[in-house]
């Protein structure tokens, strides 16, 4: 459905151009929650950037459902693919609807306001992220937690195909971490969503992903099934830790829990 072909990619501002991308391949296919994992640096919001068309290869290709997607417009691809920043903070004060609504833009003809229609899918996106109580409150007022079910719920009302998600439980206590991993499952399993998840959190990503790349350096070093890529030398070798890695029958996942950085 969405794939990146031998992707390669450097920003202007680099000290020789260094490639903050080289030769990255991969394939979500529809239905998929793919996790990208790998420690600072390694490329991962810039290839999720990428396969958001924000950013333009300079090498390789992207494709959704077999054609480039560099030949779409801005509004076309953000009818197929919508972006969760990892930064929820709003420069304005807007009311928690006023942002669910702006999902809607990609729908609307330039100078073109919501109509009834628009309104209804944004509260469909606010009951289904649990924040419909939340609707007249003004953003800048919400929880961390809160603010990030609600732009998830902006991202659900452009009733895209893929939804990419940039770090979606940074800077969320235990408690918040747990109930958005809970909602993006809950998403899967009910909607079908497709998802691509850049994170750190190695046991959020072992709970929610089916498949996982493993980048370092801008280079894929493994990619597959979650269980076949979190093991204790793969993190050993990326994140420079020693790490016990154990299926927790309760938890129904992997655990990763660090014992001791290599030097």
């Amino acid at each position: 459905m969405l794939q990146a072909s031998d992707i390669a990619f450097a920003y202007d501002h680099a000290r020789a151009r260094q490639l903050v991308l080289d030769r990255v391949s991969v394939h979500v296919e529809r239905g998929e929650v793919v996790g990208l994992l790998g420690p600072n640096g390694s490329g991962k919001t810039t290839l999720l950037r990428l396969l958001a068309g924000i950013l333009r290869p300079a090498a390789g290709r992207i494709t959704l459902d077999g054609e480039s997607i560099l030949g779409r417009s801005r509004r076309g691809l953000a009818r197929r693919i919508a972006v969760v920043p990892q930064d929820t903070h709003s420069t304005f004060d807007f009311t928690v609807i006023d942002i669910v609504l702006m999902g809607r833009y990609a729908h609307l003809a330039p100078f073109e306001l919501e109509g009834p229609s628009d309104v209804t899918i944004a509260r469909e996106a606010l009951t289904a992220t649990g924040t419909a109580h939340l609707e007249a409150r003004l953003f800048s007022t919400l929880s961390g937690g809160e603010r990030q079910r609600v732009v998830i719920a902006g991202a659900l009302a452009q009733t895209s195909d893929v939804l990419l998600l940039d770090e979606p439980t940074a800077s969320l206590d235990l408690g918040y971490q747990f109930e958005i991993a809970a909602l993006l499952k809950r998403l899967n399993a009910e909607r079908r969503t497709t998802m691509v998840v850049s994170t750190h959190d190695l046991n959020f990503a072992a709970s929610l992903c089916t498949r996982l790349v493993l980048l370092l350096n801008g280079r894929c070093v493994a990619q597959g099934a979650t269980s076949d890529v979190l093991t204790a030398a793969n993190i050993r070798a990326v994140f420079g830790m020693d790490a016990d890695v154990q299926f927790h029958p309760r938890a129904g996942h992997l655990t990763v829990v660090p014992v001791a950085r290599v030097l």
